[in-house]
């Protein structure tokens, strides 16, 4: 088990953990997701543990439930326990997002899964995050490396 900086959101069935250097937009972008129906796991702190060959997410008891909101405050949002991490996105500046990048992955905790450079402040970001879920979800993301296939099934996931 270990404690990450980042935050993690339950969109559909899949935990979303997305991670960047502090102000690149990971609250921002949890929030737009939660306004359109995701549920937010941790915020700021992210523990991360193996199970059974999946990555589950959760937040510190402290923290659960809870979005920073810059410029508003810290506040309850609609939250998940936990959720297994079926997508990590790593959040970067604007001009270092490929337009059509290769296939990557990240192990964490041994357990392979595909991420994405996206930049949190573009407006098609979450729909961006949304699609890229679902289409892994329905096995529809040809982006996904051939070293992913030892990756746990996302439609088997609680």
């Amino acid at each position: 088990m270990v404690t990450i900086h980042g935050t993690c959101v339950l969109l559909s069935d899949i935990g979303v953990l997305l991670r960047g250097d502090s102000g690149r937009g990971k609250s921002d972008l949890a929030l737009r997701l939660i306004d359109g129906g995701a549920r937010l796991v941790a915020d700021d702190r992210v523990i991360l543990r193996a199970d059974a060959g999946r990555l589950i997410a959760s937040a510190p008891s402290a923290l659960a439930g809870l979005l920073e909101v810059r410029g508003v405050g810290i506040l309850p949002v609609p939250a998940a326990g936990s959720a297994p991490v079926g997508l990590v996105v790593d959040l970067t500046p604007r001009e270092a997002v490929e337009r059509l990048p290769q296939a990557e992955a990240d192990t964490l905790l041994g357990i392979v899964l595909p991420r994405l450079g996206l930049c949190a402040f573009d407006a098609s970001t979450p729909a961006k995050i949304r699609l890229a879920a679902v289409s892994l979800r329905d096995g529809r993301l040809e982006r996904v490396p051939a070293s992913l296939s030892a990756m746990p099934s996302l439609s088997a996931m609680p």
